[in-house]
Order: structure tokens, then sequence, then C-alpha cells
């Protein structure tokens, strides 16, 4: 008589949180979604070519910084708003107001551009273009997606985008970039928990040395990234 191999059950929590609207997520913030993300350091290229992002420590406390103080935080309040159908134009003029540099400025408006563009292509919904994260609270809500959810793969892209320009800048190895993103999981999911319960009146930052370093980074004669 053979030896039974036993089943394995499925968790039921992962049927449950696979759904349409997460797919959907998936999709629209991997780095197949053509919004040209990784086009844009987010100053990251100007901080590598001053000597002050030398590393993986260096990179990672970077990034870090850029998420709980700078941009991510408060794109992750700006989405949340938006998903909540707050008035749009109030929204996005406060997204376009946030960014420190005219760089800075083209990656917001050019990547919600670029998403409202594909999503209406090929999801379905109105092209008008956003800032992003903007643009990206808008089609969340007209699908349904769930808002914590939303917030955090957002983090979460923001994250991964700047270690794919740290590896190429630095450089690092991938899996020094993979390190970077573990150590960042559990502030991805702390600044979308804030995120959820902010108000627009908590909206501000101080990554003083990444804004200086965007703005830097426009005069910046050899450069990859637009940003």
């Amino acid at each position: 008589m053979g030896t039974r191999i036993p089943t394995i059950p499925i968790p039921t929590r992962t049927r449950i949180c696979m759904t349409d609207a997460m797919l959907k997520l998936t999709a629209w913030l991997s780095p197949g979604f053509p919004v040209g993300a990784f086009s844009y350091s987010h100053g990251l290229e100007r901080a590598v070519a001053d000597a002050a992002v030398v590393d993986r420590d260096n990179a990672q406390a970077w990034i870090d910084t850029c998420l709980r103080h700078g941009a991510g935080r408060n794109d992750a309040i700006l989405l949340a708003h938006a998903m909540r159908g707050e008035a749009v134009d109030v929204l996005d003029d406060l997204a376009r107001a946030l960014a420190a540099s005219k760089e800075r400025l083209l990656e917001t408006e050019a990547q919600g551009a670029a998403f409202a563009a594909t999503l209406g292509a090929a999801w379905g919904g109105p092209a008008t273009p956003h800032a992003y994260p903007v643009a990206l609270g808008i089609a969340a809500r007209q699908h349904g997606c769930p808002e914590r959810e939303t917030v955090a793969l957002y983090l979460h892209a923001f994250v991964a985008n700047l270690v794919s320009a740290a590896i190429r800048l630095v450089p690092l190895g991938q899996a020094d970039g993979q390190r970077i993103i573990a150590a960042l999981h559990p502030a991805t999911l702390d600044i979308a928990d804030e995120a959820m319960a902010a108000s627009l009146d908590d909206l501000g930052g101080c990554a003083l040395f990444a804004d200086i370093a965007a703005m830097r980074h426009e005069t910046q004669t050899v450069r990859l990234f637009r940003s």
C-alpha cells in the first residue's frame, strides 16, 4: 500500500484577499504598468553624484526618509482622500504644490497622465490627467478597490521604484535591493495606517536633503533619470 501524501488546505484568507480589485491594483502598481516610473529617481541620482548615498545603508536611510517624511507620506494621504471622493481639484492642486522642484512636479504630473491614459485605454474610465496619487485614487474608487490595501501597495511601489534606481546608481546588488524593501516593509504599513487616519491639515514634510537634491538635479549635466 503506497504512502498517502497529505493535502495542504489553502488558507481561507488567501482566497478572500485575491479579489478582482486586488488583481487590478497588482497590475496598476507593477513595474510593467507604463507610467514611466523607471525614469525617475526622486533626486537620488544627485545624492549619489554628491556621495551622500554610497552604499546600502545610505540608500535605505535615504528612501526611508522620503517614505516617512517626504513624498511617500504626502502621496499616501492624498491618495486616501481621493479614494473617498473628496474634491479632486483641491487634491490635485495640493499634490502639485507639494512637489518641491520642477522635476518632482514633472514626476507626479507625467506619471499621473500616463496612468490615466493607460487606464482609460485598457481598463475603462476617464483619461483625465491628474497628479499620480490623485489619478490612482480616482481609479481605485471607481473600481471598488479597498482603501488601506491601495495605499499600502502604492507605498510599496514607491519604495520599490527608488530601490530600483539605487541598484542602478549606487550601484547595489539585487539582493541588497530586496533587503532594503524588506527592511522598509513595516514602515510602509505604518505610513499606510497613518494616512488612513490623516486629514489634509497633516500634509507636509521635512525631507530637506532629498528636496534639495531634487532641485540640484535640474542642473546636473550627466544623468540617467528625469528627476
